[in-house]
């Protein structure tokens, strides 16, 4: 298999009476799991559900980012991912040391996530407050799951498909997935070759080992139907935490927390949870955050 860079192709076909989008993120996804130290169900949970947001946010405009997560009854408890229009990808699995037998030869993500709990959605498109939406879980699959939001959440048929395969010494080997979308006034022939083509096609997972890039991915799920190539973004891992948002979660515990944390005279400890970067403030960074909340007061007050 060739070295491909993580990327995103969007497309029409059918003289527009369809839309899609596929994606690679392969070292994306390895990325999120070197960061996380995740075992491989918990790692094909978080990149399917990574990719999904992706795919999600390919559909939005610039400046626009979407979250993705998913609450279940299984033992990941919690799978997030956030995509940005810009092909910015974070992600965080709260349990990420889970790991199941297999079931049917493939890793168990919907005995992990559960399939009681929720799959929820924000879109961040530049208002005043997030859309969200939010729909049970219907397999924890993740890929069921979201095509059930967006076709009662966004009355939005679709077909999705997320893989990721994991190696024998728990790496990613390849990652991707596919959001095919007809549209209003798609012939009935047109959405019957889509069916067809996808029960034909092998798991996205194969594909991308196989060595086959986005478009090529989307040529197979919309043969015969003149796919027509709308634009190419490049994917990447990016946290996009810093210092200084971790000293404004500081501010935001208030006075009272940061008095208590001065008075245990140790130094503070802050860990992202999607890039396990840590921030480290002293008694004296605590201090000034203290005297530095107490000015704004006095001026907010007076």
């Amino acid at each position: 298999m060739f070295e491909m860079q993580d990327h995103l192709i969007k497309a029409t076909a059918a003289g527009a009476m369809v839309r899609a989008v596929a994606a690679v993120t392969t070292d994306t996804i390895e990325e999120a799991r070197r960061r996380q130290g995740s075992l491989p169900t918990a790692t094909a949970a978080l990149g399917r559900v990574m990719t999904g947001a992706a795919l999600l946010a390919s559909l939005l405009k610039e400046g626009h980012k979407v979250t993705l997560q998913l609450k279940g009854d299984g033992p990941l408890k919690e799978v997030t991912g956030d995509a940005e229009f810009n092909g910015n990808i974070r992600g965080y699995v709260r349990k990420p040391q889970v790991h199941l037998p297999s079931r049917a030869g493939k890793l168990d993500v919907g005995g992990a996530i559960g399939t009681r709990g929720t799959l929820s959605v924000t879109k961040d498109v530049g208002l005043k407050e997030p859309y969200a939406g939010i729909v049970s879980l219907v397999t924890g699959e993740v890929g069921d799951d979201l095509s059930e939001y967006l076709l009662t959440s966004e009355q939005q048929p679709s077909a999705v498909a997320l893989g990721v395969l994991v190696g024998t010494e728990n790496s990613v080997m390849a990652a991707g997935g596919y959001l095919v979308q007809p549209l209003v006034g798609a012939e009935d022939e047109v959405i019957a070759a889509i069916e067809r083509n996808i029960a034909k096609a092998q798991p996205v997972s194969d594909m991308v080992h196989s060595g086959l890039d986005a478009r090529a991915i989307l040529e197979h799920v919309l043969a015969g139907l003149d796919v027509e190539i709308k634009g190419r973004q490049e994917l990447r891992f990016n946290c996009g935490c810093s210092r200084a948002r971790a000293e404004r979660t500081l501010i935001a515990l208030g006075p009272k927390e940061l008095k208590d944390m001065l008075a245990e005279g140790k130094d503070v400890e802050l860990n992202c949870n999607f890039c396990d970067e840590s921030y480290i403030f002293s008694i004296e960074d605590i201090r000034s955050i203290l005297e530095e909340i107490k000015k704004r007061w006095v001026i907010h007050s007076s």
